[in-house]
């Protein structure tokens, strides 16, 4: 099969072309791979951001694809199926995390694309039961963002609360489909973009954005609660300078850059500043059901899968809008 390889941070993915399909084990499915996005977690593990990765690796965690057999012990799925597959890959189902509904948390979980090979590639496999069934409303480059940039902004959204007034800090992947969920639910959201970035602000209005302005400067409203998407530690405090009392800043990726310090003042009056890891498999049951009746649509660009590479890169640049995909 053909598939790109991930061998040491900084160094471009090699392209394989007779990369060695692989086998399911006991629970596990072989999927053809129809689509993957391109998630800037992906970045920071090819950028070295991200520590211990499995190497070689093949990675990509936003997978689509249908069905190609079935491991040992696996009944839930069957060949044809189409599924979809997310970052979180496997946990151990024992520890008090995984006991307690909080799996995300797992003191053994397993991540697709950084510690299990991943969708950029011909065939992926995967723990069955991390598998969710994509809805018939979405093409397979239209369903990939909803793997990760949709279920880690439904998470993050949850943990915001029920704020009247949204800010979402990063306008890309994840906040263009948050910003959908979050105007379905009656929220006001302000979009904040780098300085002077007027495509990304327009993109944002045409989602419904209330206001769209640079990340440098307060939003005409205080907000409720704000969604840090951009992996920019300083936007913290510029988040709860941006605050109402009681609001609600969530940091919402994996990795982010040092948060400068900042004046007690900004957050006092009950603010308060946390983190989004992972997702539960509830999480993917419910953001899929919602998808299709708010509707999500997701703006993507389509890359083959040799030009992984560009993708990325395009992406380290902000060159994309809404999200890119990878298609074998």
């Amino acid at each position: 099969m053909h598939a790109m390889i991930f061998e040491a941070a900084h160094r471009p993915l090699r392209f394989e072309a007779n990369a060695p399909e692989p086998v399911p084990g006991p629970d596990e499915v072989l999927i053809r791979v129809a689509a993957c996005g391109v998630c800037r977690t992906d970045l920071h593990i090819v950028d070295g951001e991200l520590a211990h990765p499995k190497l070689p690796l093949i990675p990509g965690h936003e997978i689509v694809g249908r069905v190609a057999a079935v491991g040992a012990g696996v009944t839930r799925l069957r060949p044809g199926d189409r599924v979809g597959v997310p970052w979180l890959g496997r946990v151990c189902g024992t520890c008090a995390y995984c006991r307690s509904g909080r799996e995300n948390l797992c003191v053994a979980a397993r991540f697709t694309g950084y510690e299990i090979d991943g969708g950029y590639a011909g065939c992926a496999v995967a723990d069955a039961r991390f598998c969710f069934p994509i809805p018939d409303a979405y093409g397979d480059v239209e369903a990939a963002p909803l793997l990760c940039a949709g279920l880690i902004g439904y998470r993050a959204l949850r943990l915001a609360g029920s704020a009247e007034r949204l800010g979402l800090y990063g306008f890309g992947a994840a906040a263009h489909i948050a910003a959908q969920v979050a105007r379905h639910r009656g929220q006001r959201v302000y979009a904040f973009t780098k300085p002077g970035d007027r495509d990304g602000q327009n993109f944002a209005r045409s989602l419904g954005a209330t206001w769209a302005g640079g990340s440098d400067v307060l939003p005409p409203d205080r907000l409720d609660a704000a969604i840090i998407f951009a992996p920019v530690g300083a936007l913290v405090p510029a988040a709860l300078a941006a605050t109402d009392k009681g609001g609600i800043v969530v940091c919402a990726g994996i990795h982010m850059s040092d948060i400068p310090s900042f004046p007690y003042r900004i957050l006092w009056e009950e603010r308060q500043v946390r983190s989004v890891a992972n997702l539960t498999r509830a999480d993917g049951d419910e953001f899929m059901a919602i998808a299709p009746q708010v509707p999500v649509r997701t703006t993507t660009e389509a890359f083959a899968l040799e030009a992984a590479n560009e993708a990325l890169q395009r992406l380290r640049d902000g060159r994309i809008t809404g999200a890119a995909v990878l298609v074998p």
